[in-house]
Protein backbone atom coordinates (compact mmCIF):
# COMPACT_ATOMS: atom_id res chain seq x y z
CA UNK A 1 0.00 0.00 0.00
CA UNK A 2 1.34 3.46 -0.86
CA UNK A 3 2.00 5.35 2.36
CA UNK A 4 2.97 8.92 3.22
CA UNK A 5 6.38 8.97 1.42
CA UNK A 6 5.10 7.43 -1.83
CA UNK A 7 1.95 9.55 -1.93
CA UNK A 8 4.03 12.68 -1.27
CA UNK A 9 6.32 11.68 -4.16
CA UNK A 10 3.32 11.18 -6.45
CA UNK A 11 1.93 14.58 -5.42
CA UNK A 12 5.33 16.14 -6.13
CA UNK A 13 5.38 14.48 -9.56
CA UNK A 14 1.95 15.94 -10.35
CA UNK A 15 3.04 19.38 -9.14
CA UNK A 16 5.97 19.30 -11.55
CA UNK A 17 4.27 17.69 -14.54
CA UNK A 18 0.49 18.26 -14.31
CA UNK A 19 0.08 21.75 -12.84
CA UNK A 20 -0.55 24.31 -15.54
CA UNK A 21 -2.07 21.81 -17.98
CA UNK A 22 -5.71 21.79 -18.96
CA UNK A 23 -7.74 18.64 -18.50
CA UNK A 24 -8.81 17.37 -21.90
CA UNK A 25 -10.86 14.37 -20.88
CA UNK A 26 -11.56 11.99 -18.00
CA UNK A 27 -12.16 8.34 -18.90
CA UNK A 28 -13.77 6.08 -16.31
CA UNK A 29 -13.29 2.37 -16.93
CA UNK A 30 -14.57 1.17 -13.55
CA UNK A 31 -17.67 2.97 -12.32
CA UNK A 32 -17.26 1.36 -8.90
CA UNK A 33 -14.15 3.47 -8.30
CA UNK A 34 -16.22 6.67 -8.19
CA UNK A 35 -17.60 7.43 -4.76
CA UNK A 36 -19.27 10.70 -5.82
CA UNK A 37 -21.47 11.41 -8.83
CA UNK A 38 -22.32 15.10 -8.54
CA UNK A 39 -20.48 16.86 -10.05
CA UNK A 40 -19.66 14.32 -12.78
CA UNK A 41 -16.07 13.80 -14.03
CA UNK A 42 -16.91 15.80 -17.15
CA UNK A 43 -17.05 18.91 -14.92
CA UNK A 44 -13.24 18.84 -14.97
CA UNK A 45 -13.00 19.05 -18.76
CA UNK A 46 -11.20 22.25 -19.89
CA UNK A 47 -10.28 23.10 -16.29
CA UNK A 48 -6.61 23.98 -15.65
CA UNK A 49 -4.74 22.02 -12.98
CA UNK A 50 -3.62 24.49 -10.33
CA UNK A 51 -2.21 22.28 -7.56
CA UNK A 52 -1.57 18.76 -6.29
CA UNK A 53 -2.04 17.82 -2.65
CA UNK A 54 -1.54 15.04 -0.12
CA UNK A 55 -3.72 14.44 2.93
CA UNK A 56 -2.28 11.48 4.83
CA UNK A 57 -2.42 8.68 2.25
CA UNK A 58 -4.91 10.53 0.02
CA UNK A 59 -3.70 12.07 -3.26
CA UNK A 60 -5.48 15.02 -4.84
CA UNK A 61 -5.44 17.13 -7.99
CA UNK A 62 -7.00 20.59 -7.89
CA UNK A 63 -8.54 22.17 -10.99
CA UNK A 64 -10.65 25.30 -10.73
CA UNK A 65 -12.86 24.91 -7.67
CA UNK A 66 -12.83 21.10 -7.79
CA UNK A 67 -10.59 18.43 -6.27
CA UNK A 68 -10.09 15.00 -7.84
CA UNK A 69 -9.02 12.89 -4.85
CA UNK A 70 -7.89 9.26 -4.81
CA UNK A 71 -7.11 6.72 -2.13
CA UNK A 72 -4.92 4.07 -3.74
CA UNK A 73 -5.62 1.48 -1.03
CA UNK A 74 -3.53 -1.72 -1.08
CA UNK A 75 -3.11 -2.39 -4.80
CA UNK A 76 -3.79 0.95 -6.47
CA UNK A 77 -1.21 3.06 -8.24
CA UNK A 78 -0.72 6.13 -10.45
CA UNK A 79 0.85 5.39 -13.84
CA UNK A 80 2.16 8.43 -15.73
CA UNK A 81 2.52 8.66 -19.50
CA UNK A 82 4.07 11.43 -21.58
CA UNK A 83 1.52 10.69 -24.31
CA UNK A 84 -1.66 8.78 -23.58
CA UNK A 85 -3.54 6.97 -26.33
CA UNK A 86 -6.58 8.85 -27.61
CA UNK A 87 -8.96 5.88 -27.72
CA UNK A 88 -11.49 5.80 -24.87
CA UNK A 89 -11.02 3.06 -22.29
CA UNK A 90 -13.12 -0.10 -22.51
CA UNK A 91 -15.04 -0.55 -19.26
CA UNK A 92 -14.04 -3.61 -17.26
CA UNK A 93 -10.97 -4.38 -19.37
CA UNK A 94 -7.55 -4.44 -17.69
CA UNK A 95 -6.27 -2.81 -14.51
CA UNK A 96 -6.99 0.83 -15.45
CA UNK A 97 -9.85 2.30 -13.42
CA UNK A 98 -9.64 5.97 -14.43
CA UNK A 99 -7.62 7.99 -16.95
CA UNK A 100 -6.88 11.74 -16.95
CA UNK A 101 -5.83 13.33 -20.27
CA UNK A 102 -3.89 16.54 -19.65
CA UNK A 103 -4.54 18.21 -23.00
CA UNK A 104 -5.79 16.97 -26.35
CA UNK A 105 -6.26 13.18 -26.09
CA UNK A 106 -3.62 11.38 -28.10
CA UNK A 107 -1.33 14.41 -28.18
CA UNK A 108 -0.67 15.13 -24.52
CA UNK A 109 0.50 13.56 -21.26
CA UNK A 110 -1.66 12.24 -18.50
CA UNK A 111 -2.02 9.45 -16.01
CA UNK A 112 -3.96 6.32 -15.19
CA UNK A 113 -5.18 5.20 -11.80
CA UNK A 114 -4.73 1.43 -11.82
CA UNK A 115 -5.51 -1.42 -9.46
CA UNK A 116 -4.14 -4.94 -9.48
CA UNK A 117 -5.80 -8.02 -8.03
CA UNK A 118 -9.41 -8.91 -7.40
CA UNK A 119 -10.06 -6.85 -4.25
CA UNK A 120 -11.18 -3.56 -5.76
CA UNK A 121 -10.64 -0.88 -3.10
CA UNK A 122 -9.27 2.02 -5.14
CA UNK A 123 -11.56 4.98 -4.50
CA UNK A 124 -11.97 8.34 -6.25
CA UNK A 125 -13.97 11.41 -5.22
CA UNK A 126 -14.71 14.64 -7.09
CA UNK A 127 -15.59 17.35 -4.56
CA UNK A 128 -15.42 21.10 -4.06
CA UNK A 129 -14.02 20.64 -0.54
CA UNK A 130 -11.57 17.89 0.51
CA UNK A 131 -13.36 17.66 3.88
CA UNK A 132 -16.31 16.12 2.02
CA UNK A 133 -14.23 12.96 1.60
CA UNK A 134 -15.14 10.98 4.75
CA UNK A 135 -11.63 9.63 5.34
CA UNK A 136 -10.02 13.06 5.04
CA UNK A 137 -12.57 14.63 7.38
CA UNK A 138 -11.52 12.27 10.19
CA UNK A 139 -7.73 12.27 9.64
CA UNK A 140 -5.47 12.87 12.60
CA UNK A 141 -2.47 15.21 12.28
CA UNK A 142 0.09 14.41 9.60
CA UNK A 143 2.78 12.11 10.99
CA UNK A 144 5.59 14.33 9.68
CA UNK A 145 4.13 17.45 11.28
CA UNK A 146 3.74 16.06 14.81
CA UNK A 147 6.27 17.20 17.44
CA UNK A 148 7.29 15.14 20.47
CA UNK A 149 4.82 16.81 22.85
CA UNK A 150 1.87 16.32 20.50
CA UNK A 151 2.80 12.68 19.93
CA UNK A 152 2.77 12.13 23.70
CA UNK A 153 -0.68 13.73 23.89
CA UNK A 154 -2.00 11.63 21.02
CA UNK A 155 -0.83 8.38 22.62
CA UNK A 156 -1.84 9.23 26.19
CA UNK A 157 -4.66 6.97 27.30
CA UNK A 158 -4.45 4.76 24.20
CA UNK A 159 -4.99 1.15 25.27
CA UNK A 160 -4.22 -0.46 21.93
CA UNK A 161 -0.96 -1.93 20.77
CA UNK A 162 1.44 0.66 19.40
CA UNK A 163 1.52 -1.09 16.01
CA UNK A 164 -2.24 -0.64 15.64
CA UNK A 165 -2.29 2.92 16.98
CA UNK A 166 0.46 4.09 14.61
CA UNK A 167 -1.56 2.87 11.64
CA UNK A 168 -4.87 4.34 12.85
CA UNK A 169 -5.41 7.25 10.47
CA UNK A 170 -7.68 8.97 12.97
CA UNK A 171 -4.73 9.22 15.37
CA UNK A 172 -1.86 9.85 12.93
CA UNK A 173 -2.20 10.37 9.19
CA UNK A 174 0.07 8.72 6.66
CA UNK A 175 1.63 5.67 8.33
CA UNK A 176 0.71 2.18 7.11
CA UNK A 177 1.86 -1.37 7.69
CA UNK A 178 5.33 -1.10 6.17
CA UNK A 179 6.55 2.13 7.74
CA UNK A 180 5.08 1.29 11.14
CA UNK A 181 7.30 -1.83 11.11
CA UNK A 182 10.30 0.31 10.16
CA UNK A 183 9.56 2.98 12.78
CA UNK A 184 9.12 0.47 15.60
CA UNK A 185 12.33 -1.31 14.62
CA UNK A 186 14.25 1.98 14.60
CA UNK A 187 12.75 2.91 17.99
CA UNK A 188 13.51 -0.57 19.38
CA UNK A 189 9.89 -1.02 20.46
CA UNK A 190 7.77 -4.15 20.50
CA UNK A 191 4.78 -3.91 18.14
CA UNK A 192 2.71 -5.31 21.03
CA UNK A 193 3.67 -2.54 23.49
CA UNK A 194 0.66 -0.65 24.87
CA UNK A 195 0.64 2.78 23.22
CA UNK A 196 -0.51 4.67 26.32
CA UNK A 197 2.08 3.09 28.61
CA UNK A 198 5.27 4.06 26.82
CA UNK A 199 7.89 5.67 29.03
CA UNK A 200 9.25 9.15 28.43
CA UNK A 201 12.40 7.66 26.87
CA UNK A 202 10.36 5.33 24.68
CA UNK A 203 8.15 8.21 23.49
CA UNK A 204 11.25 10.23 22.61
CA UNK A 205 12.74 7.28 20.71
CA UNK A 206 9.44 6.72 18.88
CA UNK A 207 9.17 10.35 17.83
CA UNK A 208 12.76 10.45 16.63
CA UNK A 209 12.34 7.20 14.69
CA UNK A 210 9.03 8.28 13.15
CA UNK A 211 10.47 11.48 11.76
CA UNK A 212 13.78 9.93 10.71
CA UNK A 213 12.20 6.99 8.88
CA UNK A 214 9.52 9.04 7.11
CA UNK A 215 11.80 11.98 6.25
CA UNK A 216 14.41 9.61 4.82
CA UNK A 217 11.79 7.79 2.75
CA UNK A 218 10.36 11.08 1.45
CA UNK A 219 13.85 12.31 0.53
CA UNK A 220 14.54 9.10 -1.39
CA UNK A 221 11.12 9.03 -3.06
CA UNK A 222 10.53 12.63 -4.15
CA UNK A 223 11.95 13.17 -7.61
CA UNK A 224 11.62 9.51 -8.59
CA UNK A 225 9.49 8.52 -11.54
CA UNK A 226 6.19 6.95 -10.48
CA UNK A 227 7.31 3.68 -12.08
CA UNK A 228 10.38 3.40 -9.80
CA UNK A 229 8.78 4.36 -6.48
CA UNK A 230 7.80 0.85 -5.42
CA UNK A 231 11.33 -0.44 -5.94
CA UNK A 232 12.77 2.53 -4.06
CA UNK A 233 10.48 1.79 -1.13
CA UNK A 234 11.50 -1.88 -1.01
CA UNK A 235 15.19 -1.01 -1.18
CA UNK A 236 14.98 1.09 1.99
CA UNK A 237 13.13 -1.43 4.18
CA UNK A 238 15.08 -3.04 7.03
CA UNK A 239 12.54 -5.44 8.52
CA UNK A 240 9.21 -5.14 6.70
CA UNK A 241 8.71 -7.92 4.12
CA UNK A 242 12.10 -9.40 5.11
CA UNK A 243 10.90 -12.43 7.07
CA UNK A 244 13.70 -14.96 7.57
CA UNK A 245 16.47 -12.56 6.58
CA UNK A 246 19.07 -11.20 9.02
CA UNK A 247 18.34 -7.94 10.80
CA UNK A 248 20.76 -5.32 9.42
CA UNK A 249 21.41 -4.04 12.95
CA UNK A 250 22.02 -7.19 14.99
CA UNK A 251 21.90 -10.06 12.45
CA UNK A 252 19.08 -11.86 14.32
CA UNK A 253 16.43 -13.43 12.09
CA UNK A 254 13.52 -11.15 11.20
CA UNK A 255 10.26 -12.72 12.38
CA UNK A 256 6.67 -12.38 11.19
CA UNK A 257 3.22 -12.15 12.73
CA UNK A 258 0.32 -12.96 10.38
CA UNK A 259 -3.34 -12.10 10.78
CA UNK A 260 -6.25 -12.00 8.33
CA UNK A 261 -4.77 -11.00 4.97
CA UNK A 262 -1.85 -8.99 6.38
CA UNK A 263 1.42 -9.59 8.18
CA UNK A 264 4.06 -7.54 9.96
CA UNK A 265 7.71 -8.10 10.76
CA UNK A 266 10.02 -7.35 13.68
CA UNK A 267 13.44 -8.24 15.11
CA UNK A 268 13.33 -10.09 18.47
CA UNK A 269 16.78 -8.91 19.57
CA UNK A 270 16.20 -5.26 18.71
CA UNK A 271 12.57 -4.98 19.79
CA UNK A 272 11.35 -7.64 22.21
CA UNK A 273 14.37 -8.51 24.36
CA UNK A 274 14.94 -11.68 22.33
CA UNK A 275 11.38 -12.96 22.82
CA UNK A 276 9.69 -14.43 19.75
CA UNK A 277 6.09 -13.22 19.68
CA UNK A 278 3.34 -15.81 19.27
CA UNK A 279 1.92 -16.00 15.76
CA UNK A 280 -1.71 -16.86 16.45
CA UNK A 281 -2.34 -18.01 12.89
CA UNK A 282 0.46 -20.57 13.16
CA UNK A 283 -0.74 -21.56 16.64
CA UNK A 284 -4.20 -22.38 15.25
CA UNK A 285 -2.69 -24.46 12.45
CA UNK A 286 -0.68 -26.52 14.93
CA UNK A 287 -3.69 -27.40 17.10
Amino acid sequence: MPELPEVEALADHLRRHAVGNGIGRIDVAALSVLKTFDPPPAALHAQVVTAAHRWGKYLGLQAGELFLIAHLSRAGWLRWSDQLAAAPLRPGKGPIALRVHLGVPGQAPGFDLTEAGTQKRLAVWLVDDPAKVPGIATLGPDALAVDAEELARLLAGQTGRIKNVLTDQKVLAGIGNAYSDEILHAARLSPFATAGKLSTDQLAALHEAMHAVLADAVARSVGQQAATLKGEKRSGLRVHARTGLPCPVCADTVREISFADKSFQYCPTCQTGGKVLADRRMSRLLK
